[in-house]
């Protein structure tokens, strides 16, 4: 039987007013986004900043694209960010008629990297940055998911044991690194002092180190290791001497932010609950690496400690 209009009249009449009123309940959603979710929103991309070298954190494979432990948690937390925006997530190179929240990878240097997060350059840094109570009065940080310190690779050949069988020597560092405070700290403590060779990268004290223009490089324990199985160099350098630092790691973002932060342990929850913390942790320290090398390196007591406190099931 066909309804009569004078029937449809009201429900046509509800259904218009209904749709009349989702923009203006959408618009005053988005009124109660601020901070960096709304940068966010507003400017349709996410700034995802990551170190080029930092293997296995965050460096690019063979295609240049940026990958890593580092680099897979930024995108744990930038699925969450356009989920809180009710947008899609787009990879940087989806086609431009697609609309949502576009992953921008920007590449960032170690002494450049927090001030790119305070002045809005990067939303995230995704590396191999220690959290402390420094860089804390200028940015904020995650929960920590890595722990590592400060060690020194000499070539194979080289005798030495420690920092202070360097006396007199250079030690390449990466300028802005925990690490290489580390160094300027310790280079007075023995005699003659050493020589502090602050370079660009990770990859240039590698450098520096295997022509021969530095006796040693500091940096934490973890990227050396990853330095040295990248470039195809193991058993012709030696990591050697205790820890001179403890650093723990977390993904950096702008502080003041309690929504955005909120978000964040959000994020890791989610993966730690789901066992995807785990699962990352074992694709990169764990499985071959994307050029064939592997770390062997099982999880510490001490992160899976910090992983089972997030919700990481035993």
């Amino acid at each position: 039987m066909t309804a009569r209009p004078a029937l449809l009249l009201p429900s046509l009449l509800l259904l218009a007013g209904l749709l009349a009123a989702l923009p203006a309940r959408a618009q005053e959603a988005d009124s109660l986004i601020t901070g960096t979710l709304k940068t966010i929103s507003d400017r349709g991309t996410i700034r995802i900043g990551f170190r080029e070298g930092a293997v296995p954190f965050a460096f690019r494979n063979r295609a240049g694209q940026p990958v890593g432990f580092s680099v897979d948690l930024c995108l744990g937390i930038a699925a969450d960010v356009a989920a809180a925006l009710h947008r899609d997530l787009l990879e940087p190179d989806a086609p431009a008629w697609q609309t949502g929240i576009r992953i921008d990878y920007v590449p960032v240097a170690a002494d450049a990297r927090l001030p790119m997060l305070v002045n809005g350059a990067i939303d995230l840094e995704c590396g191999s940055t220690t959290a402390n109570a420094e860089r804390a009065r200028t940015i904020a940080f995650s929960p920590v998911f890595f722990v590592a310190g400060t060690k020194l690779l000499v070539k194979a050949d080289n005798p030495a044991r420690s920092y202070r069988a360097l006396a007199g020597r250079t030690v390449a560092v990466s300028a802005g690194t925990t690490n290489a405070a580390v160094m300027m700290r310790l280079a007075g403590t023995v005699s003659p002092p050493l020589t502090v060779h602050a370079v660009p990268s990770i990859e240039a004290a590698f450098d520096a180190l295997a022509a021969g223009q530095a006796d040693a490089m500091a940096s934490d324990n973890i990227l050396l290791a990853g330095t040295v199985a990248l470039r195809n160099a193991i058993g012709r350098y030696r990591i050697i001497g205790d820890y001179l630092s403890y650093e723990p790691y977390a993904i950096g973002f702008r502080k003041d932010d309690p929504d955005f932060a909120a978000l964040v342990t959000a994020t890791f929850r989610r993966l730690a609950e789901a066992g995807t913390l785990r699962t990352m942790y074992n694709r990169w320290f764990l499985e071959k690496l994307p050029d064939g090398q592997r770390l062997d390196l099982p999880m510490s007591p001490e992160l899976s400690e910090i992983f089972r406190a997030l919700g990481q099931p035993d």
